[in-house]
């Protein structure tokens, strides 16, 4: 198999064109030369006969993929103003986009953390393997950034008001709860992954996967889903925490206290742009609203804060401006919904 110059394993075996991610040292998160990379396979691929289907993983016992570079990402911010990071979003957005479009099955092993781009990288795909360690997250209000790669999208799908939970909550969730949400499609013990990764050819997938597939242990969402989908419905962060704080479930005032942690401005953001994303078209007008929001982002002190509170001092005590949700500025939110600085992402 053939080795690219970055961190991807690149390579064909019979009929199946294979990419793993190989930076488990860092559980497999994306640069920019990891994002070319596959996106240069993946276009080399589309049209080649000899290859039937695309497989997908990661090495590492941790995960598939924690996401994008978060360290980088704030250090471009800090001294280039965003040029480096928006480069690298516009280039990840297309794969996102390749990625749904893909005319060859694409399928995707996601084990362990799969987090954030990892998202991007692996639930835009058309088969998405989860086994028992999985867990599906878009953790940016965390940070105080919101939801890119395609994740408001996909979980402005999720039944109900889960995705909204998700989304607001950035919590991650398990086998069941993925398949429940629409983020995964099909379970299988772990020890399938490797016989995944070993096929070669389109016809043995397709055996594994209607073979191996079994039902996860029970998930969370579907006990909660009644407190979540009452709880988390409307236009307003500030009405949600308060019928949160209202609501008899322990697990709502639990998840109010979780809410009120993120950042006001980013749980802003994100209600709006999952609202915005249920009305869409398809992923590729929610990856250009992601472009805007993200790109908007960098100018907002929340975000250099969050990066400091989570992954350089990890006090996680991060000190939010504004701090609380009734002291955000709409026009503030509007903002981060006009064209994006620089222009907005397009799509050759």
């Amino acid at each position: 198999m053939a080795t690219s110059g970055t961190f991807v394993r690149i390579g064909v075996q019979d009929r199946v064109g294979r990419i793993t991610l190989t930076r488990p040292q860092a559980i497999n998160a994306l640069d920019h030369d990891m994002t070319r990379a596959v996106d240069t396979a993946l276009r080399a691929w589309r049209d080649d006969g000899r290859v039937e289907c695309v497989i997908m993983d990661g090495e590492g016992p941790r995960g598939f993929c924690a996401g994008g570079d978060v360290k980088a990402m704030g250090a471009s911010a800090a001294s280039d103003g965003g040029t480096a990071v928006r480069a690298f979003w516009s280039d990840e957005y297309r794969l996102n986009a390749l990625l749904d479009e893909y005319p060859k099955p694409v399928v995707t092993l996601l084990h362990g953390i799969t987090f954030g781009g990892g998202v991007g990288l692996g639930c835009h795909a058309a088969h998405r393997v989860v086994t028992g360690d999985t867990r599906i997250a878009m953790p940016e209000t965390v940070i105080g950034l919101v939801p890119d790669v395609g994740g408001a999208w996909l979980l402005s799908h999720a039944p109900g008001e889960l995705g909204t939970y998700l989304a607001l909550s950035g919590l991650p969730v398990g086998p069941a709860d993925a398949l429940l949400c629409g983020l995964a499609d099909v379970h299988t013990p772990v020890e399938t992954f490797a016989e995944l990764a070993a096929a070669t050819s389109w016809k043995a997938v397709e055996n594994l996967l209607a073979t191996r597939a079994t039902a996860p242990p029970p998930g969370r969402l579907e006990r909660d889903r009644a407190w979540i989908d009452r709880c988390f419905t409307g236009d307003d962060v500030a009405g949600i925490v308060a019928r949160l704080e209202a609501d008899p479930e322990p697990a709502a005032r639990e998840a109010a206290g979780v809410l009120l942690s993120r950042s006001p401005t980013s749980l802003c953001i994100t209600l709006t742009a999952l609202r915005n994303c249920a009305r869409m078209p398809g992923l590729r007008a929610g990856l250009v609203q992601d472009y805007r929001t993200v790109s908007h982002s960098l100018g907002r002190p929340d975000l250099l804060e969050g990066i400091r509170a989570q992954l350089v001092d990890k006090d996680r005590a991060p000190r939010w401006r504004p701090s609380r949700l009734e002291d955000v500025d709409p026009a503030v939110v509007a903002r981060h919904f006009t064209p994006a600085p620089g222009g907005d992402l397009t799509f050759a």
